[in-house]
């Protein structure tokens, strides 16, 4: 992605209003391949406007599915069952790591090869976490040195226990929908609780699976052969594009934000424990479970903000909320750091360089380390011109930390914020008091 319009980022007094937000990328990559293999038809409301989850629907596309956008962000689709039709022409994935992950495990039981390609970005990401698994189902796989293009001669699959040497809730969906075509019983065991978006969608469309704690993690179990239906069903407000609007909300004490429709998911609202240890206040009103995911609307109030330390679980958990926690920590008392996250050195880029050199920039002191960050807290930062280095939570992190900046912020390449959320800045400078 080239490094081109960039945005300003004044100083706030304050936010204020609230924030509708755009469908959950995870549930949305997820619903719009099941909805492909399923039986009949689906209707998946408030979808997610990012070019990511674009980019999962022009893919099911060429593999046969057929699907309408409707006003308002709403998704028809015709599932086609289990088996797929062959593409014309490589399946691109765009800037997404998601979507070549978890489909390579639907078109590695399909009868017909396919050739996964992504952008400059995305051919650099490692995917031997998928290859190794699913080439041990049967599926035969080419790649660069682990890296895509990806090239998938589908097969017939045979069930595989599995222990994930890395706890990726990409991987672990990959291998459950490989699991509906392979013969017998596919077993996985992940060494940390990870998302479980994969598994709670999978029932939603009428697949059964078996799940139990082991450890600190999860073994889930799903048998082969099974028949998905299709669903109506609104996919929740994004927690992690929430993250951006709440951190915003938490430098400015007396603050008062409202997010509602938003997801509640166990494994994705350790966030919000994070953001009310630092003093966020945050209460939850409407909880429901829709689909098995439960969906609540938060009231928010900015606090003085303490300190926090980032590891272990939580680093997994937090994986796509770190950067922006990271560009408040010099605002906070104590300071954050965080440990155990080297996962987010092989995101869309380096996020780990990428927040040490925008934090730089800003006038802080920062430690980096080869698994994450120690920032100290009670740390002025000044405007400064800083890069996305191409990545959509990059950008959209900075624009947070700005908004307490001594003077005006230029982002370069923020309209890589897109990726997830397009309308990112728009909706920030509306709830942006000045």
């Amino acid at each position: 992605m080239k490094n081109e319009a960039p945005v300003i980022v004044r100083p706030a007094r304050n936010v204020r209003g609230s924030v509708q937000l755009p469908g959950d990328k995870s549930i949305s990559h997820r619903y719009a391949m099941l909805a492909g293999i399923a039986e009949g038809p689906s209707r998946l409301e408030n979808y997610s406007t990012g070019a990511d989850c674009a980019s999962t629907l022009r893919c099911m596309r060429s593999l046969g599915v057929n699907w309408e956008q409707k006003e308002g962000n709403i998704i028809e689709v015709q599932g086609r069952g289990l088996a797929l039709a062959a593409p014309a022409t490589a399946l691109d994935c765009g800037n997404s790591g998601s979507t070549m992950r978890m489909l390579s495990g639907i078109v590695a039981g399909q009868k017909f090869s396919s050739e996964m390609i992504g952008d400059e970005s995305l051919s650099r990401r490692p995917m031997e976490r998928v290859i190794t698994p699913l080439s041990a189902m049967g599926a035969e796989i080419a790649s660069q040195a682990g890296k895509p293009p990806l090239r998938i001669t589908g097969a017939a699959l045979k069930a595989i226990d599995y222990a994930m040497p890395v706890a990726s809730a990409q991987v672990k969906s990959c291998l459950l929908f490989a699991g509906l075509f392979a013969d017998g019983e596919t077993r996985i065991e992940e060494p940390l609780r990870t998302r479980d978006h994969g598994e709670v969608a999978l029932r939603a469309f009428g697949a059964k699976l078996d799940r139990k704690s082991v450890g600190g993690g999860n073994e889930i179990r799903i048998r082969g052969g099974q028949r998905l239906r299709g669903m109506e069903a609104r996919v929740p407000g994004d927690l992690s594009s929430a993250a951006f609007f709440l951190c915003a909300a938490a430098l400015f004490p007396g603050s008062q934000l409202t997010v509602p429709g938003l997801l509640m998911n166990p494994t994705r609202a350790r966030l919000l424990d994070i953001l009310m240890q630092i003093g966020l206040r945050i209460s939850v009103t409407q909880l429901d479970e829709i689909h098995g995911e439960l969906v609540g609307s938060l009231q928010v109030e900015g606090a003085g903000l303490k300190g926090a330390t980032v590891a272990g679980a939580d680093s997994a958990a937090l994986i796509d909320e770190i950067p922006v926690l990271a560009a408040i920590a010099p605002y906070t008392e104590q300071g954050i750091e965080v440990r155990d996250a080297k996962e987010l050195r092989v995101k869309e880029s380096d996020r780990i360089a990428a927040v040490a050199a925008n934090l730089r920039l800003m006038g802080a002191q920062v430690e980096e380390r080869e698994d994450g960050l120690k920032i100290p807290g009670g740390q002025p930062l000044h405007g400064a011109e800083l890069d996305s280095f191409g990545d959509h939570r990059i950008a959209m992190a900075f624009a947070v930390a700005a908004l307490r900046a001594q003077g005006e912020t230029l982002i370069r390449g923020a309209e890589s914020a897109a990726i997830s959320y397009p309308a990112f800045f728009q909706t920030l400078e509306e709830v942006t008091e000045r």
